[in-house]
């Protein structure tokens, strides 16, 4: 049997990952923790543009997720990261579960705009509760090592090969759902959602169960972040966040579950070195990125990886 050409990629990129835990610099490590969190909340973005429909509110989840897991060992006195990283996927997985039942009716602009709506009342809330910090959020303490604000270089290190571990099989699970039937059903709806219909499939069902899976996904990534980086604030859920994602998922496309997490480390690598050479126009340096690409890669960057693996 031929392997699979994305699970092998897959195996190789985070074997690379977890040397890079054992022997890469801190500040490395810390940016690739950070592009995995956000990798896999792209991931999730993915799986709704596979359905045709674009999210400017997955910061919703990605905040909600964050909070939750910091909350957890603020109010609840629990330093177990795995723990956190539940709580955050399971927060933001039942609030996309209620919410997915109005947003699974809607596409296009409406789609988008109510979602963008519903990330906005979470930031609103958030900036108001003086409880959780207000506008400056609060740092996360912990009294074991897998807790939260790792600070030290082995914890960090161990807390990055364990991410490292799960987002590989979230994104296998992923790329498996996108070979099965329910993943080209999506992919259907996406060309001709009406054709679906009339094959007797529910497009309202698979919508809303991939709303939720997206979810999920994004409060795992939030989770992610809030351990990586050891503070919370308001701006988890602000729509810049989630204007980000969408930029990230642009970058890389939608053709392989391996572009989000390429895409989220050049973004990164992009955004740190803008901060440090050009602090006043590192917004207009990711703008003419993204104008790069719409210009002369419009299916993202992963169309570079295909041209290479195609028979000339």
């Amino acid at each position: 049997m031929t392997a699979d050409r994305t699970e092998v990629g897959l195996a190789i990129v985070s074997l690379v990952l977890l040397a890079a835990a054992a022997f890469a610099p801190q500040w490395l490590v810390f940016l690739l923790a950070l592009a995995l969190a956000k990798g896999v909340v792209v991931l999730g973005l993915v799986l709704l543009m596979r359905t045709g429909l674009v999210s400017f509110g997955q910061g919703l989840y990605f905040g909600l997720g964050a909070y939750a897991a910091a909350l957890l060992a603020h109010w609840g006195q629990i330093g177990d990261a795995a723990l956190m990283i539940v709580a955050g996927t399971l927060g933001a997985a039942a609030l996309a579960a209620i919410l997915g039942l109005l947003l699974a009716r809607y596409r296009e602009i409406f789609f988008a705009m109510l979602s963008l709506a519903f990330s906005m009342i979470l930031y609103g809330l958030l900036v108001k509760s003086s409880a959780l910090g207000s506008t400056d959020g609060f740092n996360l303490h912990a009294k074991s090592f897998a807790g939260l604000a790792l600070s030290g270089g082995v914890e960090r290190r161990v807390f990055f090969a364990t991410s490292v571990v799960l987002a590989f099989l979230v994104a296998w699970l992923v790329h498996r759902f996108f070979s099965s039937h329910w993943g080209r059903l999506s992919a259907a709806i996406r060309d001709n959602e009406l054709r679906v219909e009339y094959l007797g499939a529910s497009v309202y069902r698979v919508v809303y169960i991939n709303y939720v899976a997206a979810g999920a996904l994004a409060g795992m990534g939030g989770a992610f972040a809030a351990l990586a980086v050891g503070h919370v604030d308001p701006e988890t859920a602000y729509w810049t966040t989630s204007g980000e994602f969408v930029f990230v998922a642009i970058l890389g496309g939608t053709g392989n579950v391996l572009a989000p997490f390429l895409s989220a480390a050049i973004f990164e690598a992009l955004r740190t070195v803008a901060n440090q050479y050009a602090p006043n126009v590192w917004q207009m340096s990711l703008g003419l990125a993204m104008l790069a690409i719409i210009m002369f890669l419009p299916g993202g960057l992963w169309t570079l990886v295909r041209r290479r693996g195609r028979p000339a």
